[in-house]
């Protein structure tokens, strides 16, 4: 009588391996599948937010309530963190500057950066944290106690009733956030600089000017467009599609900043090479033609 052969320690690690393997790949496949379809997900909800946009014009009873809370109620925390940001890279550039004698360089670094880059990241990113959160929140609520539900029930379209003002709020305001986010930088950089550190003022204010064209301002201010309709879409999507209970509301608010947050960066980067493209077509070689 013939016995089954029992399999090696060998055979029984590669087995082992194997059944690893295969449920990494089930996970990983499983995740990609769910990142690709919360994607195409959150572009039909932006493309039906166009529709209505185009379809039918919003009442100011809705409009100018979201205006205040996304732009007016915004403009201290943004005016207060660009003020501290600007102070921050002027302390943090100094010491180095120094080191190699182009201290009255300072200005121009510390504008450069906040029209470029720090302003408009800063105040999307406030933008994301204060209102982004806010607005999943609020929808959240409305979707778990079938506010929504009974908005539909009584012919009208949430989308275009809660979705829309929002989106609007946030788009037509962001770029004025942005302004004032470079304005109080710029601020708090010439006073950290100039009034502290002793930097020559005529230099400070020659050299900002010389190395921050108009260019980069348009940069900043159009970059923060697209960050404010992203935010805009992703916290209005995760409202709209909150699971039940109070946790669920949690959960779309905290999701809703992350995922706003990520794909601001992204963004950030995809516009930051697009509009070099553009600088190169307008001034070959990086030399300004007027």
């Amino acid at each position: 009588m013939k016995t089954a052969a029992i399999p090696s320690n060998s055979n029984r690690l590669v087995e082992k391996i194997g059944q690893v393997g295969r449920d990494l790949t089930m996970r990983c496949g499983n995740f990609v599948f769910d990142v690709v379809s919360e994607l195409g997900d959150i572009v039909i909800f932006a493309g039906q937010i166009f529709l209505w946009i185009f379809t039918a014009r919003p009442k100011k009873e809705t409009l100018l309530p979201n205006f205040y809370a996304v732009g007016v109620l915004s403009l201290p925390v943004v005016a207060l963190t660009g003020t501290f940001i600007g102070m921050v890279l002027a302390n943090q550039s100094y010491t180095q500057f120094k080191n190699i004698g182009l201290e009255s360089r300072l200005g121009a670094v510390i504008n450069y950066s906040l029209v470029r880059e720090l302003g408009p990241v800063l105040a999307a990113t406030m933008l994301a944290g204060r209102v982004g959160s806010a607005m999943a929140a609020v929808l959240g609520t409305m979707r778990v106690t079938e506010q929504i539900d009974a908005l539909i029930s009584m012919g009208a379209n949430p989308i275009h009733y809660l979705v829309v003002p929002r989106f609007l709020a946030c788009v037509m305001l962001i770029p004025a956030l942005t302004v004032m986010a470079d304005f109080m930088g710029i601020l708090g950089g010439y006073f950290y600089s100039v009034i502290l550190l002793g930097i020559d003022h005529a230099q400070y204010i020659r050299n900002s000017r010389d190395f921050v064209g108009g260019f980069d301002f348009f940069a900043g201010v159009f970059k923060s467009i697209f960050f404010g309709g992203t935010i805009a879409v992703v916290s209005c999507y995760r409202g709209f599609h909150c699971q039940a209970g109070a946790e669920g509301v949690g959960r779309a608010a905290t999701a809703a900043f992350v995922l706003s947050f990520v794909l601001i960066l992204v963004l950030d980067l995809l516009l930051n090479i697009l509009l070099d493209v553009v600088y190169l077509a307008i001034w070959p070689g990086g030399v300004k033609l007027f």
